[in-house]
């Protein structure tokens, strides 16, 4: 009852017409920064938080979240017309949604994908309710001896889920974001370090450039050199605009457990939705009776997608307002927005602003209601804005990546920051290496940093607290887990155990 009137007084609270306006616009331009490839849900929302500075809070958190919210539901579009994922998450949604699109079923696709979106966050939003408030409780528990551990595991996860086959490839991306995260002053005796005798290094690598130049300026170089996406005819179909309700019954199981799968994901930090996509996807196809049919078409599997990374944004949310650890990467740019409107996520929060929690759910309900309506009303839209030349489009969201950055500071060196960032962020993706690691390093490097160098001051240099206290031993052994089972030989030989000798596929 206590979360339903908070919720209630949350939604009346934002019940305006100014609400309206900039949800209205906010998660319009979410879902071309989503559809258009190249441009992710990351780059969006830290574009965007450069122009909200001079917002209201609630007005500037409803507008990222709404951007947030409308970028992942908008990579589905390109992934559906072009088999180009627009954003990371809607890999998956290419599978089975761009084979429906050669068959001439593109606006039923995306339709589904609307509906499975919509549905997918509303679940997510369900659970950020129910399990954010005891969470934010029990993290009261927490001492800087498990937050530490908890910073380690993010970036461990991360390493661990986003690189592929090659997990080292993760590890070593998130490693190089830790270095990063160490130049500058450090937290607790303003101690300069590695700044190799450069004034400019005294403060550190500022989050936004890095953030803008690792996603944002990198994405353009990867585009441009990547050969072109031809989108799919959608003129004179004869297909349906509005999804079919036999088909959400139908799948009701599979929009349920793609739901709370997404939001479990989403919880776990930095993860992310591409994995919360994958996941769902993987679930669907092992209990469904048309498995046969997933990669080439199936209504089944785009649902699983689409529910499934639409999910993760309210999971992500839990962990970021509670732990003030991100649970994907534009939720690390939130958490830094959220700093600079005065609001400090992490364990207070619950006692501090105890409102606020219920405010992100109402802003989660309003963006996945201007999903439905906008990706229902705008099918045709779309499919044009996919047209736009990419020799157009990527001069005008390089010179945003430009102006953010120097937004922030007015200082000319966090433009070198994030050209460089951009420029060592294409030569990695070139070399398969994962760039959601990265950034959690240098956004969890602070936290890393900070709780260490507390709990040895608090032990007066004993280690032994962060591996006797029941939480932190609790952590220990999960990321001992991690690394365990991400080698090749140990993951193969618990498949063979566990697996049998099972049908493959």
């Amino acid at each position: 009852m206590e979360a339903l009137s908070g919720f209630g007084e949350a939604l009346v609270r934002l019940a305006s017409l100014e609400t309206a306006f900039h949800v209205a616009w906010a998660t319009l331009l979410g879902i071309f920064v989503g559809s258009l490839p190249g441009l992710t849900a990351t780059m969006g929302v830290a574009l965007l938080t450069t122009l909200t500075y001079t917002m209201e809070r609630d007005a500037a958190i409803l507008v990222l979240i709404c951007m947030y919210v409308g970028a992942i539901y908008g990579g589905s579009r390109s992934a559906i017309l072009l088999n180009i994922p627009g954003t990371p998450a809607s890999a998956a949604t290419a599978l089975d949604g761009y084979p429906l699109a050669r068959q001439g079923r593109a606006r039923h696709a995306m339709a589904l994908a609307t509906a499975g979106s919509a549905l997918g966050t509303m679940v997510g939003i369900l659970l950020l309710v129910l399990l954010a408030p005891p969470l934010g409780e029990a993290a009261l528990r927490f001492g800087s001896f498990e937050f530490f551990w908890l910073a380690v595991f993010g970036i461990v996860i991360s390493g661990q889920l986003t690189g592929g086959t090659y997990p080292l490839k993760g590890y070593i991306a998130g490693i190089l974001g830790l270095m990063v995260a160490m130049v500058g002053s450090e937290g607790i005796h303003a101690h300069i370090r590695f700044n190799f005798d450069y004034q400019p290094l005294n403060g550190g690598i500022a989050l936004i450039p890095a953030m803008v130049g690792a996603f944002g300026f990198a994405e353009i170089l990867t585009v441009m050199f990547a050969p072109k996406g031809h989108v799919v005819g959608t003129r004179g179909e004869r297909d349906r605009i509005l999804p079919r309700w036999s088909d959400l019954w139908r799948y009701k199981f599979t929009i349920g457990r793609s739901g709370v799968i997404g939001t479990l994901v989403g919880i776990i930090p930095g993860v992310g939705e591409d994995i919360g996509a994958w996941a769902s996807y993987a679930a669907a196809r092992r209990t469904s009776r048309e498995r046969d049919r997933f990669g080439k078409g199936s209504l089944e599997g785009l649902t699983a997608a689409e529910t499934g990374n639409s999910a993760v944004v309210p999971g992500a949310m839990i962990p970021a307002l509670t732990l003030a650890v991100p649970g994907s990467a534009p939720a690390a740019v939130l958490i830094a927005a959220l700093f600079i409107h005065g609001i400090r996520p992490g364990p207070m929060i619950m006692i501090e602003q105890p409102d606020f929690i219920y405010l992100v759910a109402v802003m989660l309900l309003f963006a996945t209601l201007a999903i439905a309506v906008f990706g229902l009303a705008l099918t045709r839209l779309f499919a044009l804005v996919l047209k736009v030349p990419r020799e157009i489009l990527m001069p005008i969201v390089f010179t945003l990546c430009v102006i953010g950055p120097y937004a922030l500071t007015q200082r000319v060196f966090d433009i070198w920051v994030m050209v460089v960032f951009g420029l060592v962020g294409f030569v990695l993706r070139q070399m398969h290496y994962p760039m959601a690691p990265l950034v959690l390093g240098i956004i969890l490097g602070d936290l890393v940093d900070k709780n260490l160098r507390r709990g040895l001051t608090l032990s007066d240099g004993d280690l032994t607290p962060f591996f006797t206290r029941p939480i932190s031993a609790v952590l220990v052994a999960l990321i001992g887990l991690t690394l365990v089972f991400s080698i090749p030989v140990v993951r193969t030989g618990a498949s063979r155990l566990f697996g049998g000798g099972g049908p493959r596929g």
